[in-house]
């Protein structure tokens, strides 16, 4: 494990991108990109004190693009025997033959370097495996004993990956990182009198000291607790605060319409409104695959190009958009550094965000709360997954806590709001200081006045 990750060395996994795209050359390719991944995945599952499930899983695979006369080819394996490498190549030569010529189709050039970033923790693979299913149990037993009302452990987990890339290119690009993830979360259940309710606490990061037990099993049980004995509330307009996890959501909708790609095959309500003011003055939108901590940051993205910190939208003003080398040269602008491989080694790069966040404002989350007279401070919605991306409609299942002259009183279920995606956001009123990120996505609370809740 010390000289690499899984059965693969550093130098080996290297040695082997840089002969594959060879061997793509010399069959008849004039472009080719070899792009490797290896990683080992830890998962266990905990409940009531005893693990239930533990799983621990090696993966490698490559990845070939080959282009020749304005056709790209694409084909990957996870058998690294001479065999399966020569197929893989005559694979991704045959494909070339029957896709559509595209003077677009390109390889991008090494940029000038890389930036600096570290995403590697030698502790994730140095921790023993008795002390990664202490801490899982931990959580649990944090969580359950924060509260009386907290009766079932619905699931209560640790992860962790550590993974390496490699990749090597005909254009001169030869690049090699390694990283880590480690996560955890604690779903309980709470009872009273015949109500039952969920909370989810959870924490994810590059650093496996940044997981701390305590915090993820009592935030789940403080999200549960609180929502005992939800009531509902009649129709009416009112300020609505939106949880940072809730503003993560609604950019979930937003980051799709933010891609070249979808611009230019008319699938995003951006389209031509560079420049436009159409988000509040006091929302800036940024993706930044070099962000220091983020656990989607590396020093390239799937092709090669350097991560960069990209402005989206600027005090509420569109600035661009994300590109991959393919895009780019349509529009004739620079990738982005969001050539974003969702397969791994088993796809192509598409456009993708990285770190997307709204940066922190000033106002403290309790002062933001303190200073609203009357609203409803939503903690979960359902159904986001219905709201349209191409048109930014939405209308979602709501539930929170009743705000009432500045303070959190009763917990409020079974409301809806709706409207579209950019009417919400221009609308922001307030912005809290406490930017938390969630996966990929990052946001900070936010207020909202005048929006329609339509209640029982």
């Amino acid at each position: 494990m010390k000289d690499g990750i899984g059965k693969i060395t550093e130098k080996k996994c290297r040695d082997l991108a840089g002969e594959i795209m060879e061997k793509a050359l010399k069959s008849g390719a004039q472009d080719a990109e070899t792009y490797i991944t290896s990683s080992q995945e830890l998962s266990i599952d905990v409940r009531n004190q005893e693990v239930e499930t533990m799983k621990i899983a090696d993966a490698m695979g490559v990845g070939l693009r080959v282009i020749k006369d304005g056709r790209m080819g694409f084909s990957f394996t996870s058998h690294l025997n001479p065999e399966s490498m020569d197929t893989l190549v005559e694979q991704a030569k045959a494909n070339s033959i029957n896709t559509v010529k595209d003077e677009h189709n390109h390889l991008p050039d090494p940029p000038d370097g890389y930036p600096e970033v570290n995403v590697f923790d030698h502790q994730v693979g140095e921790i023993p495996l008795e002390d990664k299913i202490l801490l899982a149990k931990e959580i649990e037993k944090k969580g359950r004993a924060h509260d009386k009302r907290i009766k079932t452990t619905e699931s209560c987990s640790y992860n962790d990956a550590h993974y390496m890339v490699a990749i090597s290119s005909s254009r001169g690009v030869s690049a090699f990182y390694k990283g880590t993830l480690v996560g955890a979360y604690a779903h309980l259940v709470a009872e009273e009198d015949g109500d039952s309710q969920t909370g989810l606490g959870f924490h994810y990061s590059t650093k496996y000291r940044d997981i701390n037990p305590g915090e993820i099993g009592v935030e789940g049980a403080e999200k549960a607790v609180t929502m005992l004995g939800a009531r509902g509330i009649d129709t009416q307009k009112t300020n609505i605060v939106l949880d940072p996890y809730i503003v993560t959501s609604f950019l979930g909708v937003l980051a799709p319409a933010l891609s070249a790609e979808a611009v230019q095959k008319d699938k995003s309500l951006l389209k031509d409104r560079i420049g436009e003011k159409l988000l509040s003055n006091l929302l800036t939108l940024v993706d930044d695959g070099s962000l220091e901590g983020g656990i989607h940051t590396s020093p390239f993205d799937g092709e090669g190009v350097d991560s960069q910190r990209t402005p989206l939208f600027v005090e509420g003003v569109l600035k661009g958009y994300l590109y991959n080398s393919y895009t780019a040269l349509v529009d004739g602008r620079n990738s982005t550094g969001n050539g974003i491989r969702y397969g791994s080694f088993m796809g192509t790069p598409d456009v993708g965000t990285t770190n997307l966040y709204i940066p922190a404002g000033e106002t403290p989350r309790e002062e933001l709360i303190s200073r609203t007279k009357e609203g409803l401070y939503i903690t979960e919605v359902l159904g986001m997954h219905t709201a349209n991306p191409i048109s930014g409609d939405f209308s979602v299942g709501a539930a929170g806590l009743w705000i009432e002259n500045g303070e959190l009183t009763y917990p409020v279920r079974g409301v809806a709001i709706a409207g579209n995606l950019l009417d919400l956001l221009s609308n922001v009123d307030a912005v809290g200081d406490d930017l938390r990120f969630f996966g990929g996505k990052g946001a900070p609370t936010i207020r909202i006045p005048h929006i329609t809740v339509s209640g029982g």
